[in-house]
């Protein structure tokens, strides 16, 4: 069970904080990640973090978003800074470990950004 927080409103250029803490039976082999949606488009990978401290940023949000991970906590972090409003979505987080058919999604957050 994934049980994600953080989102809000917020200014352009402001910055907002994703969490996403992961319960139950997980192997310690694991992807964890944020994906969004906007109505009417496909959702778009964000930002992924494997255990070991891989990271994959989607092209749209390199050097503003940081993605990060507790491993003890089994909790991802998003560090949005510098938001635009092509930013606003419901943004959702996920864990993976395709080896043991895990593929586990919270419910998502709606990130609003203002101009």
């Amino acid at each position: 069970q994934l049980q994600a927080s953080g989102g809000g409103l917020v200014q352009v250029g402001g910055s907002l904080r994703l969490s996403c803490a992961a319960s139950g039976s997980i192997p310690s082999i694991n992807v964890m990640g944020w994906y969004r949606q906007t109505p009417g488009k496909e959702s778009e990978l964000v930002a992924t973090a494997t255990n070991g401290g891989n990271t994959n940023y989607a092209d749209s949000v390199k050097g503003r978003f940081t993605i990060s991970r507790d491993n003890a906590k089994s909790t991802v972090y998003l560090q949005m800074n510098n938001l635009k409003p092509e930013d606003t979505a419901v943004y959702y987080c996920n864990i993976k470990n395709r080896l043991v058919g895990l593929d586990g999604w919270g419910h998502g957050t709606q990130v609003t950004v203002s101009s």
